[in-house]
C-alpha cells in the first residue's frame, strides 16, 4: 500500500479539505464483489440442485427402471418405452390430447383475437372493465373451474343444457360427462370460457402496438377492415400469434387437472385420458415411477419438438422482415 505523498497531505490538511484515504488496491476490490456475487446466488443454486437437477437426473434413471413405490426398483432398459409405445391406451391418450390441442388452436385462439378485436376500438374505461371480466376465469384455476362445469353440465338442471334447450329446442337431457362421444366437447367448452380471455391479453397487448401510421395510410389508400387486418395488423402481430399458437399447443399437451376434476377420473371408457393424465394413472395409482418418467420424457419429446417448430417459423419471420 503506497501513502499518499506528505506534500499533498498537508496541502489538503491546510486548505480545509480532508484528505483522501487511500483504499484497498483494485485486485481486493473485485475479489470481494466476486465473493459477494457469488453469496447472494447460492440460495439459487441450491434450490436448482434440490428442484430441478436431482429430479431430472432421476427421472432418467427411473425411466429405465421398473418400480413398486419409491423405494423398490428393478432394472429393465428400454423395455419401459417398449411398453408405452405399444399400448393402445397410451395413443387414445395421445389422439384426446391432440384432438384437444387441434380446437385449442382453431377455436380457442380466433375467439380471442376476435375479442382482443372488439376490446381495442372501444374507450379505456370500458375496456379495462371487460378485459377483467373475461380475464377472471383464468383466476380461479382449472380444479375450480372443472368443479363447477361438472354442474353445469348436468343433465335437464345444468345451465349449459337448458341454454341450449332454449336456444336451439335440443340438449335439455344430453349427459356430457357420461356419453363417451360428448366428454371431449365438454372439456374444450369448459377450456374455452377458461383461456380464451388469457390468450386475449396478449393480443390486445400486440393489437396496442401496432403503427397507427400504417392503419391510418391504409385507410387514406381505400382499404376496408379486412384488408386493413391482413395486410396491417396481422403481419405486426405475427411474433406475438406465434408465441400464442406455440404457447398454446404445449399447454395442450400438459392438460390434466381440468378433465380430471370435470369427470372426475378420466370418464367413462378413458374418453377424457390426457397424456398426463396416463402419467398420472402409472405413476401414482399403480405406484409405477418408472413407466411414469418414460412417459414425462416422451411428452418432453413432443414439447421438444414443437420448441423447435417456435424456433424455426421465428426464424422464417426474421427472413421476411
Amino acid at each position: 500500500m503506497n501513502p499518499a505523498p506528505p506534500t499533498q497531505t498537508a496541502a489538503a490538511t491546510a486548505a480545509g479539505v480532508p484528505a483522501r484515504l487511500p483504499g484497498p488496491p483494485p485486485r481486493k476490490r473485485f475479489q470481494r464483489t466476486w465473493m459477494a456475487a457469488y453469496f447472494f446466488l447460492i440460495p439459487y443454486i441450491l434450490l436448482t440442485l434440490v428442484f430441478f437437477l436431482y429430479p431430472f437426473f432421476n427421472a432418467v434413471v427411473l425411466a429405465f427402471h421398473q418400480t413398486n413405490g419409491p423405494y423398490t426398483r428393478v432394472f429393465v432398459g428400454w423395455a419401459n418405452f417398449a411398453f408405452v409405445l405399444g399400448d393402445p391406451t397410451f395413443y387414445l391418450a395421445l389422439k384426446n390430447t391432440a384432438i384437444f390441442a387441434v380446437f385449442s388452436v382453431f377455436l380457442q385462439l380466433p375467439l380471442s383475437l376476435g375479442l382482443a378485436l372488439l376490446l381495442n376500438q372501444g374507450a379505456d374505461k370500458i375496456k379495462g372493465f371487460f378485459r377483467l371480466a373475461i380475464f377472471s376465469p383464468h383466476l380461479v384455476g382449472q380444479i375450480f373451474v372443472g368443479v363447477l362445469f361438472s354442474v353445469l353440465f348436468v343433465p335437464r338442471y345444468g345451465l349449459v343444457n337448458r341454454f341450449l334447450h332454449e336456444l336451439l329446442g335440443w340438449g335439455l337431457e344430453n349427459r356430457w360427462l357420461e356419453n363417451p362421444a360428448l366428454v371431449m366437447p365438454a372439456i374444450i367448452l369448459t377450456a374455452l370460457w377458461m383461456y380464451v380471455g388469457f390468450n386475449m391479453i396478449y393480443f390486445l397487448a400486440a393489437l396496442q402496438n401496432v403503427d397507427q401510421n400504417l392503419r391510418e395510410a391504409a385507410m387514406i389508400d381505400g382499404a376496408g377492415p379486412w384488408q386493413r387486418f391482413l395486410n396491417v395488423t396481422l403481419p405486426a402481430i405475427k411474433p406475438v400469434a406465434t408465441f400464442v399458437v406455440v404457447m398454446s399447443t404445449i399447454g395442450s399437451f400438459q392438460l390434466f387437472e381440468l378433465p380430471y376434476a370435470l369427470l372426475d377420473g378420466f370418464g367413462p371408457a378413458n374418453s377424457g385420458l390426457t397424456v398426463v393424465g396416463y402419467l398420472y394413472q402409472y405413476a401414482f395409482n399403480t405406484g409405477d415411477l418408472g413407466t411414469g418418467a418414460t412417459v414425462g420424457w416422451i411428452l418432453a419429446l413432443v414439447i421438444f419438438i414443437v420448441s423447435l417448430v417456435q424456433i424455426r417459423i421465428s426464424q422464417s419471420m426474421k427472413g421476411e422482415t
